[in-house]
């Protein structure tokens, strides 16, 4: 049967069963047309730019400033205020995106539930982890949960750049370190330590470290995405201690720090986690225990609020107890090959 564009969807249509509903077919089309300039209003407020929504959503950059444009129009109400650099919302516009969230969350939410993802855990799940982190303790955690759920898919992506769940279309992270973003859900999962070690070997001949300072006098390898190639962070009673190093190597991956260590290139400073297996295996001594900075803590955090994905909630009930448990057994592993001073 075709309907007409005048034509309306009454009860008479469908039999007396029906919910009293009149609706034509154009303001079908209205309220979709409204629902996707809402999807590119947030993307465009999300990303600071037209540009950047036009690139998240893989729509040209002039159907994005066309449809904020149109959507400025009938609201009748200035949205977004530019500037050489960003969008921001104004204050209407803030108020709107924040109805805006709600009501694409809740149109999301029922195409959820008539998939029957609320029903059984299925899907596709996009993971992001540190990269030695990942690789030790999330991809084993994975590995177990999708032997328990047959029908859920996971991407694993292992990365220490610091990764935008929205932005990149993540679903659940695992984050290393203080959260800066308030608007996510964090769930805890332990702690981990800034650690100092070097080869048995190397300090035999060079001398242990019993205080920062001390590292003047050694070769240091430093790993540049946890501290500089200058200096690196220590704790000394209640203030921090920020010590100069001769880092005759840098480099840019924790497991190429933790291998030139184990080579006697000098004493290197990573997380606990990261040169755990080394200490464990004695080809690491951990040194200067007591001017370790605060631990970091370690979070699995996720954008949802409300109700969540299936997929994801079973996905955290699954993961938070057990990693909680893996950083619990390993950290800190380091008090037969340590030295406190």
């Amino acid at each position: 049967m075709v309907i007409a564009d005048d034509q309306t969807l009454s009860p008479s249509k469908f039999g007396d069963n029906c919910p009293l509903l009149r609706i034509t077919i154009l303001e079908i089309e209205i309220m979709a047309d409204r629902l996707e300039a809402m999807s590119i209003f947030v993307a465009v407020v999300d990303c600071g730019s037209f540009s950047g929504a036009a690139r998240r959503l893989g729509v040209p950059l002039a159907t994005i400033s066309r449809k904020v444009g149109e959507l400025e129009a009938h609201l009748g109400a200035r949205l977004l205020a530019r500037s050489t650099r960003k969008l921001s919302p104004t204050e209407a516009g803030q108020s709107y995106l924040a109805a805006c969230r709600r009501i694409l969350e809740q149109v999301v939410e029922a195409e959820r539930a008539a998939a029957g993802e609320y029903a059984t855990p299925k899907g596709d799940l996009v993971i992001t982890a540190p990269i030695v982190f990942g690789r030790l303790h999330v991809l084993p955690v994975v590995a177990a949960f999708l032997a328990a759920y047959p029908e859920i898919h996971v991407r694993l992506a292992l990365s220490d750049r610091w990764v935008h769940l929205l932005d990149d279309h993540v679903d659940v992270a695992v984050r290393v370190g203080a959260l800066s973003d308030g608007g996510l859900m964090a769930m805890g999962l332990g702690s981990v330590h800034r650690v100092v070690c070097a080869s048995p070997s190397y300090l035999a001949v060079r001398g242990i470290p019993h205080h920062p300072k001390d590292l003047a006098d050694h070769d240091c390898v430093s790993f540049d995405a946890l501290a500089s190639g200058k200096s690196w962070l220590f704790r000394e009673g209640e203030a921090d201690l920020s010590v100069v190093v001769q880092s005759r190597l840098i480099v840019n991956t924790a497991e190429a720090a933790v291998d030139a260590a184990r080579a006697g290139a000098g004493l290197t400073q990573v997380l606990s986690y990261q040169a755990a297996d080394a200490v464990r295996a004695g080809a690491l001594v951990v040194v200067l225990r007591t001017f370790e900075p605060p631990a970091l803590p370690v979070s699995l955090i996720h954008a949802g609020q409300g109700a969540l994905p299936l997929k994801l909630r079973a996905f955290l009930d699954f993961a938070r107890p057990r990693l909680g448990q893996r950083l619990g057994e390993t950290f800190p592993p380091f008090a037969a090959n340590s030295h406190r001073g």
